[in-house]
Parts: structure tokens; C-alpha cells; sequence
């Protein structure tokens, strides 16, 4: 009895590790802080939040997700109506390189190599200077498997969005679906 009363600790103590390992390699991106103060632990989740858009340049592939908060305004017109986005609204770039599909019987472009996400928070008393927006972007390393915090927010920001601030600052509208 003693011996399997062992044997079920170590099998326990050995799950604990692997499941330990696991969930502190998933949580490192949500430790990164922009220089900005944007933490990425605050866009928790963002893998499975509803598309807004997506768009494609020469160079990505871009799929646009919003947290629930912001889904809800803009199913309910916003910015169409007038209103700006709420306090605690979130939106998240999400950037792929491209390449062609070598399965489809026809020629589509398919995500490769994550890249980046761009993400962007709604809260008027952090980030009173640019319409309430603060603005972050984490870099995706593929073969470190490590995101890192970008400091000279290379892909854009309050400067770029200032082109739709008769929008809230938002670029990509709710699509059609």
C-alpha cells in the first residue's frame, strides 16, 4: 500500500510540474508592459474575441478582434452614431506574414508567421492626450516563441489614428456578416 501511496505522489508531483510549466510559459506575454504603461495581461483573452475586420497589405495579413465591451458599442452604432467607443474597450491587430495556400484548388493567400499584435485601450483618464486611446505593440519572435515589448511602437499609434478621429479613432468598422 505504501509503495502506490509513493507512486500516486510522484505521478501527482510530476503532473503538477508539467501543468506548472505550462501555465508560467502561457502567462510570459502577459507580463510585458509597454513603455506606454499598456499591459498585455489586460487584453487576457484576446485569442478568442469576435473579428471586427481584417485587412491585407503587401507584406501581412492583419485580423482585427475586439473584447466584448467594444462589440457591444458597436453593435449598437457606434461610431456611426455619434457616440465614442466606452472606457474599457479594446482592440487587438493581429499580424501574420502571408503565403500561398498549397492545398486550395485555387490561389489564396493564408496566414504563415504570426508577427505582431498591435493592440489599442479605451480609458479617458490614463490617456487623456490622445481621445482616450493608449496604444501598444507586442512583437512575436517565431523562433524564440517569445513576444517582446516594442518600444518605438513602429507600426503606428495616436499620430496614425488621428487620420479617423471623426471615428473614435478607429480604423476598421464592425463588418457586415
Amino acid at each position: 500500500m505504501k509503495r502506490n501511496h509513493r507512486l500516486t505522489i510522484a505521478i501527482a508531483a510530476g503532473a503538477v510540474a508539467v501543468l506548472g510549466g505550462a501555465a508560467i510559459s502561457a502567462a510570459d506575454k502577459y507580463a510585458l508592459i509597454s513603455p506606454g504603461g499598456i499591459a498585455f495581461s489586460d487584453f487576457r483573452g484576446y485569442e478568442d474575441w469576435a473579428v471586427v475586420s481584417s485587412a491585407r497589405t503587401d507584406e501581412v495579413l492583419k485580423v482585427i478582434v475586439a473584447n466584448p465591451t467594444m462589440i457591444k458599442a458597436y453593435k449598437a452604432g457606434v461610431p456611426g452614431n455619434g457616440q465614442p467607443f466606452p472606457d474599457g474597450s479594446r482592440i487587438v491587430k493581429l499580424q501574420w506574414k502571408p503565403k500561398k495556400s498549397t492545398e486550395a484548388p485555387f490561389v489564396v493567400d493564408v496566414p504563415d508567421v504570426f508577427t505582431q499584435a498591435f493592440v489599442i485601450e479605451k480609458d479617458a483618464k490614463r490617456f487623456p492626450k490622445s481621445g482616450g486611446w493608449g496604444y501598444a505593440l507586442f512583437n512575436y519572435d517565431a523562433a524564440a516563441d517569445k513576444f517582446t515589448s516594442d518600444p518605438a511602437l513602429s507600426d503606428c499609434g495616436h499620430a496614425c489614428h488621428l487620420a479617423v478621429k471623426a471615428k473614435d479613432h478607429i480604423f476598421h468598422p464592425y463588418q457586415r456578416r
